[in-house]
């Protein structure tokens, strides 16, 4: 029986909540990220855990005044997540965290787990991926709430599909959502076929960063056959224009997707053994979505209805488990990968 948002729960770091008590959510943000072996570089500096910590509730205070009463951290095994360090920012803020158990794409995948894959299968990393949604992440009591599931561009490898196998294995065996990253905006439609064909409900599915791609029908395709659109790298101009992001958004909640949809930012808060030329974008900010775009989206003519659904009814509905109804307008039936 398909939970309803006032009986389901959301495992957070600091316990299971009410799906109907998170309220505005970011769907896409990282309190810390780093890329396997960064710690072997002697040009990254090891930032102290106290400035960590204090950094992170200073951009949870920025957000909760701003309204924002959750977050999900999508960081999978494989790229620098810090359980504790969640848990200690939702104790002390308040803030609803979500944590991710899940692997990331093959081009930066860990070799244990590459290896794992190739020699255990599927079943292997999914039996991983369950003991952390119900036991704990690395020894801590610290339970993840969502999978987390990446592929790069324009194909997806062996690897890649093994991880989507897992997590859909782990999705259906505990109830928990899927998100993905996509690379460039590729692949999504095709991650959410492979996902289906394993069994996983389509509301329980999240295309990430499809504010990539400026293909309406690809947006189309993914919202229609029941699953969500992740805008969720608004600020990122060096990928794509706000610009261009925010039009794409307006034509979805014209043709009548707006329940499918969840924003972020994709920002990283602190990035472990990032180079000092890797300059940070004056845009790339938290709240890029609260400041800016939902304005610029009420002067296209968006209603209130409709950006509250972003934020909150949307990702409530999706922790939930709320099977979407069938769109305004049908979607385009033709499939982009046969």
């Amino acid at each position: 029986m398909t939970e309803t948002p006032s009986t389901a729960s959301v495992t957070t770091v600091l316990g299971p909540v009410p799906a109907d008590e998170l309220g505005p959510t970011l769907m896409h943000e990282h309190l810390t990220l780093g890329f396997p072996g960064w710690r072997t570089d002697p040009r990254a500096a090891v930032p102290e855990r106290s400035d960590v910590l204090a950094l992170a509730e200073d951009r949870v205070g920025e957000m909760m005044a701003a309204g924002i009463t959750s977050m999900v951290d999508p960081c999978p095994m494989d790229l620098g997540r810090d359980p504790l360090l969640a848990a200690e920012v939702a104790a002390s803020t308040g803030l609803n965290i979500v944590m991710a158990t899940g692997l990331y794409l093959d081009a930066m995948a860990a070799s244990h787990w590459k290896y794992a894959a190739s020699f255990e299968g599927a079943r292997y990393l999914a039996d991983t991926f369950i003991h952390e949604l119900t036991e704990g992440i690395e020894g801590t009591d610290v339970r993840a709430g969502v999978i987390k599931v990446a592929t790069g561009p324009k194909r997806i490898t062996r690897y890649e599909r093994l991880v989507l196998e897992a997590a859909a294995i782990a999705s259906i065996e505990t109830g928990t959502g899927i998100t993905t990253h996509t690379d460039r905006g590729q692949m999504g439609d095709e991650q959410q076929r492979i996902l289906l064909e394993h069994g996983v409900a389509p509301e329980r599915i999240v295309i990430g960063h499809s504010c990539a791609s400026t293909d309406h029908d690809y947006h189309r395709r993914i919202a229609g056959t029941g699953s969500y659109l992740g805008f969720d790298r608004f600020g990122l101009e060096s990928e794509i224009p706000d610009a261009t992001r925010t039009e794409s958004l307006w034509h979805l909640l014209q043709d009548g997707f707006g329940d499918r949809i969840v924003v972020s930012q994709d920002t990283t808060w602190c990035w472990y053994g990032k180079p000092a030329s890797w300059a940070d974008e004056p845009t790339w900010h938290v709240l890029r979505f609260v400041r800016d775009i939902a304005p610029a989206l009420r002067d296209l003519g968006a209603t209130s209805a409709q950006i509250d659904a972003l934020l909150t009814d949307n990702p409530r509905n999706y922790f939930g488990g709320v099977p979407l109804p069938p769109p305004e307008r049908p979607a385009p039936l033709e499939a982009a990968h046969p």
